[in-house]
């Protein structure tokens, strides 16, 4: 902060220095210097020592904490705060003795800093200080005084968080018992600094004015006094009396002073308020000292009360009472009507300007101080007080705010209360201010309520505990005078309130409002006890519910019973009947009467006005019969109106005649049921009328008034609204029990719910309003109430659920497609059924509660595309279905109906799975609900749970029969893939390849069946509960059950190549972890798996290995016990030969042994039929065969290899004698399937032979091999397609596997090898074999390649077409250019190839935008030998060229054949990366239509870029341009960046990039393979990174130049990909080839320098001597490469400038490595030492792009330049002169 870069003092050459200051003075004056400044006292200067000096003065601080507290001292408050904090962390750190030094220097570092103008600082400091203390503890007493000021100042800071630290400081030093004692220690020091601050201290002598803004100096003042006012008064507080007088004369000193008293006016609103707290301070503890300063406090104080500031006028008011209290005679020091009151009127008359809770409390305890001569004339006084206080409480700001108006309220009446107690005498004056204050203050202000409803509450809740009050006064006879003054006050109060309501009731102007008001000021009149406890303990509520807008809410959305839950505020108007009987105990006479009267005026009003007003005056009524019923009213109601109704009257009986008499009666038939027949009647009001009638009769008279009621054109909405009102209120309830157990009202909902449910099948529309309301009623019917009991009996009960599932089983059977239409209607059945089963336990008991709950089971269970319904609905389903699952469980009985709800839902479940159609998301909504049911059943540990889930396992596991017509269901199309792979041996048809595809989006039954059960007993073995197989099933185990489970999933592995669903499906499998669970579960499962394979065979083999690979089921021991001995496997059949094909590798030595023995002993005896039979020469070979594959030892060595030979000797003795096994003449069109199978086996047996035992062929057996493969190739060249069967493919397929071993085997044979061979062996394969089978393969290979026209391929196809292309892929690069393929020529197509090659390339290229992986690697492969031979026809054109003298710079286009493909491709990554950002990366789903496209565009261009790499330099300066030009290379560097992993590292690797040895897809070099790997979803992102990594290194040149104008994004990106993966690799690469370099050079020397990753090269030549160090930079080969000169001798300066010129251009212009740039530079430099003169326009000798000589001599001045350097100098000037001599240039 010390403003070090700031601009110096002319002259001032030297910075300051502070250190090297002291350092002066020391030497001079042998004392050290302190930083002198402002101390804690002002008679104490304290400083911090300097790190140089005596070491007796600074011995005791710690160097450490030296440098912090020079840090305090700064003026920055971010260095000042941090140097804090490291303050407190080193206290805690340091010993106690090392902080112990600190104690001397801290009470000024405090001081000054606990009033730092930063607040963090200030907190900061507090904090330090508590660390500090924590240390020293005792030790900071010496230094107490100098600290306990400013303490106490912090401890009242005016930021919170600040003050906080300091007091939580002042704790841990102190203990509360102490406290006090530690300040009246420091006392006198406190004091002084706090007279400082308040009456010294100014703004400028706080603060330097040089260095401090105005504005920071007034906020510290301001600051500083507000907190040492507050200081001051906190000492008063702590201090005990005796210590306070000791202060007295200290204080005397401070009041007697005028600036102190001035502060009551300071502008600043919280030093006044800290200015009244003192005040209040000194009339609490030395109120002696106020009322000898009386004369000053009085006025400051009473003269501020109208401070309207938020901050300041608690503190006045509160003083204000305080100075009444301690002062008697304050009133003679101010003028209270000419000063305090006028400014109090003004206050109240404004409503305390938003003070109001503040202001109004205190008012009571002010006047109860005011002497009688201030408020003298009383009348007058009060006038002005309450008609202030009411225009106040009508004011805008007061209506606004609750609590404002509460409080002025609150005060009207607690000042009117006193006003009236004292003034309760008889003489005149008093009687008159006693109706004043009634009729001209109590009711006007009651009168105020009623209009406006925000003070109803407050007022009327005042007026019943007013009211109250004076009726226990009334009745205290202790004080008769007081008494009787109530007693004379409370008619007259009344009789002023009944005009006051009736007149509002009569008005012209009424409004629903006001009569609300009304009868809510009678209803709380009436029992003013609650009033009472509503004043002392209020609650604040938050509510979100609108009362009025319940009824129109959308019932659709959500429970649509919501008014089954209890309402307060409806339970709150609902207990006035229940408060009669109470009432009538407890009521006050004084109070009843007049009440009761005035609400039988106010009925009488009501009844003469309904008419005009019907609807307010109704509800008016409403409120007053149900608050107040009694025949009196009813008697009043029927007064002058006598007039009956027949139409409306109730049945003529017996009963109905001695119910005539009833006053109540006669109103319900003259009036009630004549305002029910009114169709825009409020019903609610009605209701409440017709409860408060039955409260007035009898039992027997209720349930006809009922009765009769419910037969009316309105009856179910009264209905509705009668029973609503019963199930919030327990007394209505009770009021009308007995009628709804009745069998009358039964009958009618029963009707009712069969109603609905009819219209909801038939219609579907949304419900109308009152159906909403029916089907409410009869949830109100369906749920549970106060007595936990139905509403209704339960007969009825149990007809409405069954009528509910009727409805919903029965429609729902017939067309599923209705839960769509009637949803709405289905959700009500929700929220019945979901209250029904909440209600009562015990509930599902009822049959057909149980078939509703599997009802609505069945809805659930089934995916969305059947039900049609939507997520809403079926998530109210799933809950109402939860709930209803719930309450069974938990039945107390466990009791279980033999075709109850589980019974039936295992049989549905096992119906849906073994014969519906169901989808993976239909399945997979099955398994939910299965889960979810199964996880309530197995919560706790319940027996009828136990029960429940035997019954789910028993009736969903088929028995044996159906568990065999479900696998009869699932298609062999498997076999043929199977087969292909030689995992199981036929020689029989197989489902055809060509039909039957199995691709339906639906799963097989099996497949469903075996995922339930298996999810059902997964989830048992989770919960840890066995049973054992007995108990489960009578037939089936759960073995059986596992069994089963692996089957389907053998099925699934095998057919998810042919079908996605089937993928989709394996993959849900999986995720269960099935069969190392089942395994545990079920340990006899692979017993039952081996017994069916050896039975059936097929599959159940193949299930059988895969269990035991799975479960790592290798003992050899194990295994035999099932099948004993090898002898049960003979006779061979074809179960037991896929058997022994699955499990030989698992086999005990000795058995695989026996078997070899008895299958060669078979084959050597097998003749004719026998041969090509299962149980003869057919299944022997197999098995030898499965032998010999698994029976290599680790070193590489065949077990009984002679038997072998002996075999192959076997296999060509039947040439001679049963030659019609052979398929060697046949054309293959229908070979037979026996015969097709004998020579499969034959084919294995032979690769087998040459992969492992070559050497011990004879001459005739390779002939018999190699006669025999010719002789089959010719015989299934013409018919292989892909619509042969089976077992045709596979013969095939093992025909190409056999020449694609030989062609390996002698093209990679050894000498070694070679001498173990026959002599002339490899020369006829190569002059005799090769020829004739690739002259048949390729062509073949092509043409069924030709075959695919864009559809799916089955995986048999894209075996056939994997084995013929990596046979195809083997062929010898002389067969291939020397082909015998038809011509392809391009029209327009410009080559130097010859024919035969431009052919190839025409015919293989395409092959690469192929959708057949195979086709597409196989032609890379085929091209990949191509690619080296092409540039060599290139560059002999090029050669000619030369020749002719024409060398101008021209850009050659690679193989144009190779260059379409990749244009056609480029099109389609265009459209597929529009939207793709470079950088981004894209993930490629494996084998889909963007896989095969960008798999053939990465590939065309690995081949160019090998191509590329095998040009000479020449070329590749011709085809650089090409690429740039063309813009092929800048798509493919995108490309490449939206392919490439954003991290490649290779997993298991540090993904930091710094780590040695990381393995990235850039390090590892992986070959492309043909066969399909696993990992085919990292191909794409492997082949990107390998064709990124060959760009960077053949084009290093042009990639820079595009990296460059890339934008600052790209640029960014492109970088530190390739600085982070692969420059270190590429750089590495480079130095080491150029120390493994055998390339020698004359007169120059290379070395490498690995580390720096440098090349030094030294060029020689007589006395010239030339150093170079060629550096390459950290992101190579983006960044250039540097060139440095290191010594140099002989060479002038210009011309060295040119060739470091020319070096640098060689090496990073050209596309080579950095050989290839030296040597060109170093042939540069040869010539020119030659004396061939440099081009003068590049002043190179060889040009840097085609290399050539400068050749053009200009006939003038006879120079020669280069003809690429003219042909640019021409263009670029426009003109045809000489560069030098400027002549025309011939």
């Amino acid at each position: 902060m010390g403003g070090k870069n700031k601009q110096r003092t002319k002259g001032n050459v030297r910075p300051s220095s502070s250190g090297k200051a002291a350092e002066l003075l020391a030497k001079d004056k042998g004392t050290v210097p302190g930083f002198v400044g402002f101390g804690a006292t002002q008679n104490e200067l304290a400083y911090v020592p300097t790190i140089q000096g005596l070491e007796e003065v600074d011995s005791l601080v710690d160097a450490d904490f030296r440098m912090v507290l020079r840090k305090m001292s700064k003026r920055d408050a971010t260095t000042k705060l941090k140097a804090l904090q490291e303050f407190a962390t080193m206290c805690k750190e340091k010993d106690a003795e090392s902080v112990k030094g600190v104690l001397p220097y801290w009470s000024r570092i405090y001081c000054k800093i606990s009033l730092d103008h930063d607040r963090r600082v200030r907190e900061a400091i507090q904090q330090a200080f508590e660390s500090l203390i924590l240390q020293v503890k005792r030790n900071l007493a010496p230094y107490l005084k100098s600290i306990m000021g400013h303490w106490l100042i912090a401890q009242c800071d005016t930021y919170g968080p600040a003050a906080s630290a300091a007091k939580m400081a002042f704790q841990v030093a102190f203990p509360p018992n102490k406290q006090s004692e530690a300040v009246a220690f420091c006392k006198e020091e406190i004091t002084t600094i706090l007279d400082d601050n308040i009456m010294k201290e100014t703004p400028e002598t706080l603060s330097d004015p040089q260095c401090v803004p105005e504005e920071e100096r007034e906020g510290k003042y301001l600051r500083v006094v507000t907190s040492s006012f507050l200081a001051m008064k906190k000492l008063l507080d702590i201090l005990p009396e005796n210590e306070r007088i000791v202060l007295k004369d200290r204080l005397i000193k401070v009041l007697s002073q005028s600036k102190f008293w001035k502060y009551c006016k300071h502008k600043n609103p919280q030093i006044r308020s800290a200015f009244f707290e003192l005040i209040i301070a000194f009339c609490q503890h030395l109120p002696e000292l106020m009322k000898s300063e009386a004369a000053k406090v009085c006025p400051a104080v009473l003269l501020s009360i109208d401070d309207m500031d938020p901050v300041v006028c608690p503190s006045v008011w509160a003083a204000a009472l305080y100075v009444l209290s301690c002062i008697e005679d304050c009133w003679a020091h101010v003028n209270a009507n000419k000063g305090v009151l006028p400014k109090l009127w003004i206050v109240l008359k404004d409503g305390g300007q938003g003070l109001a809770s503040v202001i109004y409390p205190s008012l009571l305890p002010f006047f109860s101080k005011l002497p009688e001569e201030i408020i003298a004339p009383k009348m007058e006084f009060f006038t002005i007080f309450f008609s202030t206080c009411a225009k106040g409480l009508l004011s805008e700001r007061a209506l606004m705010s609750c609590s404002e108006s509460s409080a002025i309220v609150a005060a009207i009446m607690e000042c009117l209360r006193f006003t009236l107690h004292q003034n309760l005498g008889m003489d005149e004056d008093q009687q008159k201010l006693q109706e004043m204050l009634i009729n001209n203050q109590l009711l006007p202000l009651v009168h105020s309520a009623l209009k406006n409803p925000k003070l109803q509450n407050s007022t009327f809740s005042h007026l019943a505990d007013t009211l109250l009050s004076w009726e226990r006064r009334a009745d205290n006879l202790e004080i008769k005078e007081c008494a009787d003054a109530y007693r004379r006050l409370l008619p007259y109060f009344w009789d002023g309130l009944s005009q006051l309501c009736i007149s509002q009731a009569e008005s012209a102007e009424v409004d629903k409002n006001l009569l609300e008001g009304v009868s809510s000021l009678l209803v709380l009149l009436k029992n003013p006890e609650r009033a009472q406890k509503s004043i002392v303990k209020k609650k604040g509520k938050i509510r979100f519910f609108d009362e009025e807008g319940t009824m129109n809410v959308d019932r659709n959305n959500g429970n649509h019973l919501e008014e089954l839950t209890f309402d307060s505020t409806k339970m709150l108007k609902s207990e006035n009947l229940g408060d009669i009987s109470r009432c009538a105990q407890h009521s006050n006479p004084a109070r009843m009467v007049p009440l009761e009267n005035l609400v039988c005026q106010l009925a009488k009003l009501c009844i003469a006005r309904i008419k005009k007003h019907s609807e307010i005056y109704l509800a008016f009524l409403a409120t007053l019969v149900s608050s107040f019923p009694s025949k009196n009213l009813f008697t009043v109601l029927q007064e002058g109106d006598n007039e009956g109704n027949a139409e409306n009257s109730l049945e003529e009986n017996n009963e109905v005649e001695t119910m005539a008499s009833n006053p109540a009666v006669q109103f319900l038939n003259q009036k009630l049921l004549t305002w029910m027949k009114d169709d825009k009647a409020d019903f609610s009001s009605l209701i409440d009328m017709l409860y408060s009638i039955l409260h007035c009769c009898q039992n027997n008279e209720k349930m006809i008034i009922l009765n009769h009621i419910s037969q009316m054109e309105q009856g179910w909405l009264i209905l509705f609204y009668v029973i609503q009102k019963a199930c919030v209120d327990p007394i209505k309830y009770v009021a009308i029990s007995d009628w709804l157990k009745g069998d009358v009202l039964g009958e009618k909902l029963v009707l009712l719910a069969d109603e609905l449910c009819t219209m909801a099948m038939t219609t579907g529309s949304l419900p109308r309003k009152h159906d909403s309301n029916n089907w409410m009623l009869l949830g109100f019917a369906l749920s549970k109430h106060t007595s936990n009991e139905f509403m209704i009996a339960e007969m009825y009960i149990e007809r409405i659920i069954d009528r509910l599932h009727r409805a919903l089983s029965k429609d729902l059977s017939e067309d599923l497609t209705k839960t769509g239409v009637m949803e709405p209607s289905l959700s009500f059945i929700c929220d019945l059924a979901s209250n029904f089963f909440c209600s009562i336990k015990g509930c599902l008991q009822m049959s057909s509660a149980e078939d509703l709950l599997f009802t609505i089971f069945q809805l659930c269970a089934q995916s969305q595309e059947k039900t049609h319904l939507s997520d809403t609905a079926l998530d109210k389903l799933k809950n109402t279905w939860l709930l209803g699952l719930t309450s069974l469980i938990n039945q107390q009985e466990g009791h279980l109906r033999k075709y109850g709800f589980f019974h039936s839902s295992a049989t549905w479940l096992k119906n849906q799975v073994q014969t519906s159609a169901l989808d993976i998301k239909s399945l997979q909504v099955l398994l939910s609900c299965v889960h979810t049911l199964l996880e309530k059943l197995l919560e706790g540990s319940r027996p009828q749970s136990l029960s429940h889930l035997k019954i789910l396992v028993q009736c969903m596991t088929p028995d044996n029969s159906e568990w065999e017509n479900l696998r009869q269901k699932l298609t062999l199309q498997w076999l043929s893939k199977v087969l292909l792979k030689e995992q199981i041996s036929l020689n029989r048809d197989v489902v055809s390849t060509g039909s039957n595809i199995y691709s339906p989006d639906n799963i097989p039954n099996h497949l469903c069946t075996t995922t339930l059960l298996c999810h059902v007993l997964l989830q048992i073995q989770e919960d840890n509960i066995s049973f054992e197989q007995k108990e489960i099933h009578p037939v089936t185990s759960i073995s059986q059950i596992a069994a089963e489970i692996f089957y389907a999933l053998q099925w699934c592995e095998e057919m998810k190549d042919f079908c996605p669903t089937i993928s989709i499906y394996h993959e849900l499998l999986l995720n269960f972890d099935i069969i190392q669970q089942l395994k545990k579960a079920c340990s006899t499962t692979w017993g039952i798996l081996f017994s069916r394979s050896l039975e059936k065979g097929l599959l159940w083999a193949l299930t059988t290995s895969e269990y035991i690979a799975e479960t790592k089921l290798d003992s050899s021991d194990n295994l035999k016990q099932l099948y004993g001995t090898v002898e049960r496997f003979f006779p061979l059949t074809e179960a037991s030969l896929h058997t022994i094909q699955n499990i030989i590798s698992s086999l005990l030595q000795e058995d695989k042994e026996l078997l070899l023995f008895q299958c060669i002993a078979k084959l050597s005896t097998s003749e004719g039929s026998e041969i090509t039979s299962i149980d003869g020469g057919f299944g022997s070979l197999a098995v030898i065969n499965s032998y010999l594959k698994e029976g290599v030892t680790e070193g590489g060595h065949v077990l009984h290899d002679q038997l072998f030979l002996d075999t192959l000797n076997i296999i060509m003795g039947w040439r001679n004698h049963e030659e019609e096994i052979y398929l060697f003449d046949s054309t293959l069109k229908n070979p037979e399937p026996h015969l097709l199978g004998i020579n499969v086996e034959i084919l294995r047996f032979l690769r087998l032979l040459i992969k492992y035992l070559p050497t011990l062929l004879t001459n005739e057996q390779w002939d018999f091999i190699m006669c025999s493969i010719m002789m089959w190739l010719e015989a299934f060249s013409n018919t292989a397609s892909f619509d042969s069967k089976a077992l045709m493919l596979h013969f095939v397929c093992q025909c190409c596997g056999v020449l694609s071993d030989l062609s390996y085997m002698f093209q990679t044979l050894t000498p070694e090898m070679s001498k173990t061979l026959p002599a002339n062996l490899q020369n006829e394969w190569n002059n005799f074999f090769v020829e004739g089978i690739y002259s048949q393969l390729l062509p073949l290979f092509l043409k069924i390649a030709a075959e695919y026209k864009g559809i799916i391929l089955r995986p048999t196809s894209v075996h056939l077409l994997t084995a013929l292309g990596e046979a195809s892929a083997l062929i010898p690069l002389k067969q291939l250019m020397n082909h015998n393929l038809p011509a392809k020529f391009v029209a327009g197509q410009k080559s130097n190839l010859s024919d035969k090659l431009q052919s190839a390339m025409n015919t293989l290229a395409p092959l690469l935008l192929s959708r057949v992986r195979p086709v597409q690697i196989t032609a890379y492969h085929l091209l990949y030998k191509l690619m080296p031979e092409l540039p060599a026809f290139d560059n002999e054109h090029l050669k000619s060229d030369d020749d002719n003298g024409n060398d101008e710079e021209h850009g050659l286009s690679p193989p144009a054949a190779l260059m379409s493909v990749i244009s056609a491709q480029e099109k389609v990554l265009e459209n597929m990366f529009s939207n793709i950002p470079v950088g981004e990366y894209t993930d490629i789903e494996p084998l889909s239509e963007a896989y095969y496209c960008i798999l053939g565009y990465l590939l065309g261009w690995k081949l160019l870029l090998i191509f590329f790499k095998a040009s000479p330099s020449e070329l590749r300066a011709i085809y650089a341009p090409y690429l740039r030009d063309s813009k092929c290379l800048h798509k493919l560097l995108q490309n490449l960046f939206r392919l490439m992993p954003e991290n490649p590292t290779l997993p298991g690797q540090c993904t930091d990039s710094a780590s040695k040895g990381q393995r990235t897809l850039f390090t590892e070099k992986r070959t492309i393979f043909l066969q399909e790997i696993k990992a085919l979803h990292t191909e794409i992102p492997r082949l990107a990174c390998v064709v990124y990594y060959s760009v960077l290194e053949d084009l290093p040149a042009t990639v820079r130049l595009w990296w460059n104008n890339q934008d600052k994004r790209v640029s960014s990106t492109v970088d530190k990909y390739t600085s982070k993966y692969v420059s270190n690799i590429l750089s590495s690469q480079e130095i080491a080839a150029v120390q493994t370099s055998t390339q020698i050079f004359k007169s120059m020397v290379v070395k490498a320098r690995p580390v720096a990753r440098e090349v030094l090269a030294i060029y020689s030549v007589d006395d010239i001597f030339i150093e170079l160090v060629i550096q390459l930079p950290t992101n190579y080969p983006l960044g250039s490469i540097t060139v440095e000169s290191g010594k140099r001798v002989g060479v002038a300066v210009q011309q060295w400038r040119n060739w470091m010129l020319q070096l640098n251009t060689f090496l990073n212009l050209q596309n080579g490595s950095i050989m290839e740039g030296l040597a060109l530079w170093k042939t540069n430099v040869d010539k020119r030492f030659e004396g061939i003169e440099e081009c003068m326009i590049c002043f190179s000798v060889i040009h840097g792009s085609n290399y050539s000589l400068p050749r053009k001599a200009c006939r003038t001045c006879k120079k020669k330049f280069h003809s690429a350097c003219l042909y640019r100098w021409f263009t670029s000037s426009n003109k045809s002169t000489c560069p030098l001599c400027r002549e025309t240039f011939f």
